[in-house]
């Protein structure tokens, strides 16, 4: 399942309210690129902040303005549309209705045998959120407790690996949003997330009292691709335009925006 956002605690609780209410949202949130006679329908789950989230009646977010990159520099059209995870990967599977996801998806295995993926874009690795007070030190110290992750992510397929895949322990939600806020009403031990997600809210939510825990043992860095249908014309079409953007200094350019870092471009090139 990054990059860059200053909102206030109140606009972050907002936030989350309107990422999910916006995931069965069917309206083209966000547009852009150059005249080219086509327009490509990207589906995207707008519950990741910073990676994408709903600002009002908008998408926003680093995958957003990362995209808007790349399509202003293979010269498409675009249309960027808040579907919710399950239906962007239902959708773009099928390839009818949307012809691509862009939503942090982390490239994997099990997904390359439905999907067709991009160039590496972005590299993260899951985090473990917890109240500060919690004993809790690694993913292996979750195995007894009761950890909430969206399901059918990364986070989700890590945990049922430490926990077993039917434990009713690991609780599995439609949104990282309301995952998160189990953990702050009290439902949940821990919340298993990509890192970014997990250090944008705690920074966002100072008096939760939260801490995150990276466990580089348990947890390995995980890349993000546009995905695509088996097949598709697009990869061919898009992976130049995603190289340059890395490679000329826009990604850097906004990835600093977000994440007030530089981007390591040499590791998330070598792992085409």
């Amino acid at each position: 399942m990054g990059n860059r956002k200053k909102w206030a605690v109140s606009a972050m609780s907002a936030m989350l309210v309107l990422a999910m209410v916006g995931c069965g949202s069917n309206n083209n949130e966000t547009s852009g690129g150059e005249a080219s006679g086509e327009t490509i329908k990207f589906a995207t789950d707008a519950s990741y902040a910073p990676m994408e989230y709903m600002d009002t009646d908008k998408v926003k977010g680093f995958d957003i303005d990362f995209i808007k990159a790349v399509m202003e520099e293979a010269g498409l059209d675009y249309t960027v549309t808040n579907t919710g995870w399950d239906t962007m990967l239902t959708s773009v599977k099928q390839g009818s209705e949307y012809d691509a996801g862009i939503s942090s998806v982390s490239i994997t295995d099990e997904r390359k045998e439905t999907y067709d993926y991009s160039i590496p874009y972005f590299e993260s690795t899951n985090m473990i959120m917890v109240k500060e007070d919690s004993d809790i030190q690694s993913a292996l110290d979750l195995k007894d407790k009761v950890v909430a992750v969206q399901g059918a992510t990364t986070a989700d397929e890590l945990m049922s690996d430490i926990m077993g895949v039917d434990n009713g322990n690991l609780r599995r939600f439609d949104s990282n949003a309301v995952a998160l806020m189990e953990l702050n009403s009290g439902g949940a031990d821990a919340v298993v997330a990509d890192i970014a997600i997990v250090n944008e809210y705690i920074k966002n939510n100072p008096k939760e009292k939260l801490k995150g825990i990276i466990d580089k043992e348990n947890f390995g860095s995980e890349y993000y691709g546009v995905l695509y249908p088996k097949g598709s014309e697009l990869k061919a079409k898009l992976d130049p335009a995603i190289k340059t953007v890395i490679e000329n200094g826009k990604y850097a350019e906004i990835y600093k925006e977000w994440f007030g870092e530089e981007p390591d471009t040499a590791t998330l090139l070598s792992a085409e």
